[in-house]
């Protein structure tokens, strides 16, 4: 845990340095929030899924980028990730994502030991196929497709516990559109993928499709509430894999740091359930 802290304030110490210059790319910036925060795989949307949003506060002239820690506090088990992104032109978007999963007493209890961590490494790419989240005709949304590939630092283990890979990609597209007039936003991505708990546990040889699901209110400038659906296959013999969902308030502290705090429902999680805790995240962005 050390190590993500002194990742995420060198991120912002960086991100402090270039304020200037990022100012001088982002040729203006975009509205508050409306770049989302960054979802567990490093993207950026909600908490839990995928939207069609580009990371940083660029606008179509620009380079943008951000950072993120993520902390998830369950029963059993305690999850982490941390990474950046960057986002040209509000177009593109390239993204880095460490996820660590730590089954603490657990782990024990499984015969992997005490404390044991489930690691990957997700390197992912988006690209905005048409329509803008705020701008243009109000049934019209932004549409990206992205793809996200995922190497766990596990072989030895994921692979005896019966899945197929230790690598995979996931291929999603998304559609998301921000209701200015109604402060609401909706967002549906369909998933195709081989993951099995996001690629903590292995891969499997068959994709499956999966969607994903949000929906989030604004109350003021600064703050928007809502929620998040996302399905799961279940394909590993030794442990049943449930749908999550969330409840989650983010708040813009500034035009470059942004928090939220969620509740999240993850269901069972290798052998133990239910898993349902809290969601934190700092995210920084220029």
């Amino acid at each position: 845990m050390r190590q993500t802290v002194r990742f995420l304030l060198a991120a912002l110490s960086a991100a402090a340095a270039g304020t200037s210059q990022a100012a001088d790319l982002r040729n203006g910036g975009k509205l508050l929030l409306t770049n989302g925060i960054t979802s567990i795989e490093g993207s950026s949307g909600g908490g839990l899924a995928s939207w069609s949003v580009i990371a940083g506060n660029e606008t179509r002239d620009g380079i943008g980028v951000s950072a993120h820690l993520t902390a998830i506090a369950l029963p059993d088990y305690d999850w982490h990730s941390y990474g950046a992104a960057i986002g040209v032109r509000n177009r593109v978007e390239l993204s880095y994502a460490r996820q660590n999963l730590d089954t603490q007493q657990l782990g024990e209890a499984l015969g992997i030991g005490r404390g044991y961590v489930f690691s990957q490494d997700v390197f992912s790419a988006k690209v905005r196929l048409t329509g803008d989240l705020v701008y243009g005709p109000p049934l019209k949304p932004q549409i990206a497709v992205g793809i996200q590939h995922k190497k766990s630092a596990n072989d030895a283990l994921v692979t005896a516990v019966g899945a197929d890979r230790t690598e995979g990609t996931d291929i999603y597209l998304s559609a998301t559109k921000l209701f200015l007039a109604h402060s609401l936003l909706l967002d549906a991505t369909v998933r195709l993928t081989r993951a099995n708990q996001t690629g903590l546990l292995g891969h499997d040889e068959d994709s499956s499709v999966q969607f994903e699901g949000s929906a989030a209110y604004q109350l003021s400038r600064r703050l928007a509430v809502g929620g998040e659906f996302r399905t799961k296959p279940d394909r590993l013999g030794f442990a049943a894999e449930s749908d999550w969902f969330d409840i989650f308030a983010a708040y813009a502290v500034t035009d470059h740091l942004t928090v939220t705090a969620a509740y999240v429902d993850l269901g069972s999680i290798a052998t133990s359930e239910p898993q349902r805790g809290a969601l934190f995240q700092i995210q920084t962005a220029f």
